[in-house]
């Protein structure tokens, strides 16, 4: 991996673990969500304005990538308002790389190894240490695995659309969809009131955080391959399992902290 990607890719995890913490402990985590889309959409349209390069092929992609984040950020809220973060998170994040593995191997036809077999082993053994044995959690389990699910679909959509286009416009395309319908869905269901009532500095940081980070993703994509930027990336697993301690004071029981090093260890190899 190109040394460039490299810090793409870094950046990328400790941002998204912070905006996914921020958003997590929000009083009303549907509003804050909101927020977050509508200041990372607005913010950054007048650099997205003078970077503007997308060719007419990245359109299918751009709206298969809308959709499925759309998806993404209705379930992550919903997520966040019925289990922990220390549990959602590190199984979201570590099941989306062992899906991408998946498809490429079983549809895509690329080849895999043993390293790549080990790397899916202990991402599992992980994920269930987070979960749990004596008392799983399953809320957090089906949410995850089905966050998982969204983050590698439009994983491999991206790493395709990206090819027609520079990233912050690719970003800012793909995000309208899920933006607008996530918006007025909540909007439908609360009220415009409730969200204006969200705003705040914690959702508005999130937002912006939203953007850089996924931005720096696919810059690395646009670098490397999308197993090697989905594996580290996933460091990212580790800082939220840290924050959920320290910041929203979840008991990170032993157990689901080396579940979240496993699920590193894991990607690492798959990477």
């Amino acid at each position: 991996m190109p040394a460039t990607a490299l810090a793409f890719a870094l950046t990328a995890a400790v941002l998204h673990a912070l905006w996914n913490l921020l958003l997590a402990r929000a009083p009303d985590v549907e509003t804050a969500a909101v927020v977050a889309l509508l200041t990372s959409e607005i913010v950054f349209l007048p650099i997205v304005v003078f970077k503007w390069h997308v060719e007419p092929a990245a359109w299918p992609w751009l709206l298969g990538s809308g959709l499925l984040e759309l998806v993404y950020f209705a379930l992550l809220a919903a997520a966040y308002r019925r289990a922990p973060l220390s549990v959602v998170y590190p199984i979201a994040r570590g099941g989306a790389p062992v899906l991408v593995l998946v498809v490429s191997v079983a549809v895509l036809g690329h080849s895999t190894s043993a390293r790549q077999a080990s790397g899916v082993a202990l991402v599992v053994l992980g994920i269930l240490l987070v979960r749990g044995l004596a008392h799983p959690d399953r809320v957090g389990l089906l949410f995850g695995v089905a966050i998982a699910c969204c983050i590698a679909g439009y994983t491999l959509i991206d790493k395709q659309g990206i090819r027609y286009a520079t990233p912050l416009p690719y970003l800012e395309l793909s995000m309208i969809l899920p933006t607008v319908a996530y918006a007025g869905i909540v909007t439908r269901v609360r009220s415009a009131a409730a969200i204006r009532a969200a705003f705040g500095p914690a959702p508005v940081v999130a937002g912006i955080a939203t953007f850089v980070a996924y931005g720096c993703v696919l810059a690395a994509l646009s670098r490397a391959s999308a197993a090697s930027v989905a594996a580290v990336r996933e460091t990212s697993v580790v800082i939220a399992a840290a924050l959920a301690a320290v910041v929203l004071k979840e008991r990170v029981t032993r157990g689901r902290v080396v579940g979240a090093c496993a699920v590193v260890a894991g990607i690492a190899l798959l990477g």
